[in-house]
């Protein structure tokens, strides 16, 4: 006999964490929340400096590795999602960025009532916890607590002088009304421990007897009988199993995950479906189209006259950071990936904030094995806010296991290219600045011989990669654009019982790093559910 439940949440990751606390707060509603990944236990997760001992490992995470083009340099990119408790806000950089009032704007525009920031403010608000800040603006009182980074040195006091120098003012709260400008990163940080969904929102929730969370089991298929979701099939340990729903299945699995399940199910572009090797149930054509993601560069450079993290993370001083880590005092594993965030204009599209960059005292930190450099070193990563190079998300079998076609189509329009490379350029400006001069000694990346366009383009193309940020897949909007998969409401066009609410929804993708945006859709969410 299958199990029953009101409400079947596809994902315990940002927003289904959210959505799950949220729906959980009526005794009357009984909730399902199912995780194909582990528990959030380890303590590299609870770690803020663990993140380079979890981004890579599959144990956490599911590498989609993106089909390679000739503008990633025929490479394969490494796109990383969580597949764990807390999904990517366990295992991410912990910056919190929500994005600019207008990004929330132009998805109402879309066609989406109730999805302006004037609407998500409020819900911004209720959700965080945050030190300082305008009220108008920042929420004090709610569990998602984010601090700013506490860290001295005199390389970052230079990198914001440096900042400043070349236009780029300092910026009080870079979640306020301008996002303009450079400031101390705000991270999802709480004495010093990594503040995720699962944390904040999730393992308090779980007290309560109406919900459950599952692990280790992954939806294989989305049950459907005469155009409604009636439950999900899923697969564990112990083989296949049926769980049915009462009310509905929402897809929390995230901008691939979630495209990838609706696809397998029968449900996306017919023709697509068809040559994988699946019956077309509801065609859906805007399944997986869309896809957008962030596309980063690194400039690394060595420095002289302070001591950069690489020094902090060897031993001995190593086991010193980390004593003070275990009593609860400032240490380099208590901090996120990015120390400082900036925030630039490239002026092709006219006076608007574009440009995303993050500063860390640290080389090599990006790196796949997360290994630093002996010598004193110092990365800046950079990226355009809102690329308009698009790609898809495809299913290759009807077996869930077997991963997706992903193509981003990263720097596929000649403006994202643009942009990226003013990017670079005013970053090096910055580590060429009067400022910087005392502790900026030279680049040493592969960047270092770019002076060209050309020799730019050909940098990013050689060594770019993600932030990790995918989104888009599953675009709300309403029926009578083609292109649409949701309406307003969080509803599959076409079909009862069903609803998405993660980054997939995304019209177009946030100016800014996705993990707060997507903990506002599981809220946004709960609030259509319970009308409230």
């Amino acid at each position: 006999m299958s199990e029953e439940f009101d409400y079947i949440i596809v994902g315990a990751g940002g927003s289904g964490a959210v959505l799950a606390a949220r729906l959980s707060e009526n005794p009357a509603h009984r909730i399902l929340v199912l995780e194909a990944g582990p528990a959030d236990r380890s303590l590299y997760i609870r770690m803020p400096a663990g993140f380079v001992k979890t981004v890579g490992n599959p144990k956490y995470v599911t590498n989609y590795q993106t089909k390679p083009t000739e503008l990633t340099g025929g490479r394969a990119i490494n796109l990383l999602q969580g597949r764990v408790v807390g999904g990517g806000t366990s295992v991410n950089g912990m910056a919190y960025n929500r994005g600019q009032p207008h990004d929330f704007d132009n998805w109402a525009r879309a066609g989406n009532p109730g999805w302006s920031h004037a609407d998500l403010l409020p819900i911004f608000m209720e959700l965080e916890g945050r030190e300082g800040g305008d009220p108008i603006w920042r929420g004090r009182s709610g569990p998602l607590k984010v601090t700013d980074v506490a860290w001295k040195s005199p390389v970052l006091d230079a990198f914001i002088e440096g900042c400043v120098e070349n236009g780029i003012p300092r910026n009080a709260d870079i979640n306020g009304p301008d996002q303009f400008g450079v400031a101390f990163t705000q991270a999802n940080i709480a004495k010093g421990k990594r503040v995720s969904a699962a944390t904040a929102f999730l393992r308090p929730a779980l007290s309560r007897p109406n919900l459950v969370l599952r692990t280790g089991l992954r939806a294989s298929r989305v049950l459907l009988s005469e155009g409604r979701a009636t439950g999900v099939e899923v697969i564990g340990p112990d083989g296949s199993a049926r769980i049915l729903a009462r009310g509905e299945v929402i897809l929390c699995a995230g901008a691939i995950g979630s495209p990838h399940l609706l696809q397998v199910s029968g449900i996306g572009r017919a023709e697509d479906l068809a040559s994988a090797g699946i019956c077309p149930v509801h065609d859906l054509p805007g399944v997986g189209q869309g896809l957008r993601d962030h596309y980063m560069v690194s400039l690394i450079a060595e420095g002289r006259n302070f001591t950069s993290i690489n020094q902090y993370a060897a031993p001995p001083r190593l086991w010193f950071e980390a004593l003070k880590w275990m009593v609860g005092g400032s240490s380099i594993l208590g901090m996120p990936v990015a120390l400082l965030h900036y925030f630039m204009k490239s002026g092709l599209n006219g006076d608007e904030t574009d440009i995303q960059g993050i500063f860390t005292p640290a080389s090599n930190r990006f790196s796949a094995s997360g290994k630093l450099e002996q010598e004193i070193g110092m990365t800046c990563a950079i990226w355009q806010h809102r690329p308009t190079s698009t790609g898809h998300v495809r299913a290759l079998s009807p077996d869930i296991t077997v991963l997706p076609e992903v193509q981003p189509n990263y720097l596929a329009d000649e403006i994202d290219r643009h942009v990226l490379i003013s990017a670079c350029r005013q970053t090096r400006a910055i580590l060429r600045s009067a400022a910087m001069k005392p502790f900026f000694l030279r680049e040493t990346g592969p960047s270092a011989g770019a002076e060209t366009d050309d020799e730019w383009l050909s940098f990013a193309r050689e060594t770019g990669s993600t932030v990790f940020h995918p989104c888009s897949t599953l675009r709300m909007g309403p029926r009578s654009n083609g292109n649409a998969v949701v309406g307003h409401d969080l509803k599959v066009h076409g079909l009862a019982g069903l609803r998405v609410a993660d980054s997939s929804i995304m019209p177009d993708i946030p100016s800014a790093n996705t993990a707060a945006s997507a903990m506002v859709i599981g809220a946004k969410a709960a609030k259509l559910i319970t009308k409230r």
